[in-house]
């Protein structure tokens, strides 16, 4: 076989560097399915995201129709509920693909959400409080179990 000679380089090339070609495409995984504990944990997470939507257009329409004493300060409300039920609807998605991210701020949450619900029980609102803490406690028991642990463990 004859040897080849390489091609002179342009002088663009030999100044910034030569353009390198499209990488391969990397072949397709099986994405593993998500054990039923982990499933049951995302339909809790996406009930909390429905919660707080709701709560959130609650609050719009309390402060578009009241007189709240700063209505910019109600709109951050607004926007902070909408912010929590957005994070909370992405955590659901994200426990259903076994998204490593996913687990470590859903369990966060649910400690949050469940000091809520004990201060709302104390504060002599147990139709807030003992729902709150229901359904933490099931968000936790539900990635807690061996099977959720192990599906996170192997990825």
């Amino acid at each position: 076989m004859p040897e080849q000679t390489p091609q002179p380089r342009r002088l663009a090339d030999r100044l910034f560097g030569a353009v390198t070609p499209a990488p391969e495409a990397r072949p397709q995984q099986p994405r593993p399915e998500a054990p039923r504990s982990v499933r049951q944990a995302a339909v809790v997470v996406a009930g909390e995201a429905a919660v707080f939507v709701v709560l959130a257009v609650l609050l719009l329409w309390l402060t578009l129709t009241g007189d709240p004493e700063s209505v910019p300060r109600a709109l951050a409300e607004v926007v902070l509920v909408g912010l929590v039920a957005a994070l909370l609807g992405a955590a659901a998605a994200g426990l259903r693909r076994l998204a490593g991210w996913a687990r470590g701020p859903v369990i966060a949450l649910q400690i949050l959400f469940a000091a809520s619900g004990l201060v709302a029980f104390q504060a002599g609102r147990p139709e807030i409080g003992v729902p709150a803490l229901a359904l933490a406690a099931a968000a936790v028991y539900l990635l807690m179990t061996p099977e959720a642990r192990l599906a996170y463990l192997d990825r």
